[in-house]
């Protein structure tokens, strides 16, 4: 916080203030949609978190096998190898999910599945 907004707080108030913006969405969904909500609150960010994630783990498996850039820290062939295989599980997976979502989206009934067929159409 301090290098980026130029904001200079004491450690314990700024963790006060953060973590209280952090908690302010749950109890939103608590109040405005019940305890029910939060269940599946929880189950989009983690959908959320696991397509971030092969935005995060691509480009440092590419980061990481460069000799020019790591030196001496650079990984090993087949340590690569095995890392490109688990980016490729995950993206696989991440594409698997969003197939099958959007396909159950598409087919509910409703204003939701209406909007889906329509952007869908040629």
């Amino acid at each position: 916080m301090e290098g980026f907004v130029n904001i200079r707080l004491r450690p314990w108030l700024r963790r006060l203030v953060t973590r209280a913006l952090a908690i302010i969405p749950a109890v939103l969904t608590i109040i405005l949609f019940g305890e029910r909500a939060t269940g599946e609150l929880l189950l989009l960010s983690q959908v959320v978190l696991s397509l971030q994630l092969s935005f995060a783990v691509i480009p440092l498996i590419h980061m990481v096998s460069e000799r020019e850039l790591m030196g001496a820290f650079a990984i090993r062939t087949w340590v690569k190898l095995l890392s490109w295989i688990a980016a490729g599980i995950i993206v696989t997976l991440n594409a698997k999910l969003v197939v099958e979502e959007v396909v159950l989206w598409v087919g509910k009934e409703g204003m939701a599945g209406i909007l889906a067929r329509a952007v869908a159409a040629p």
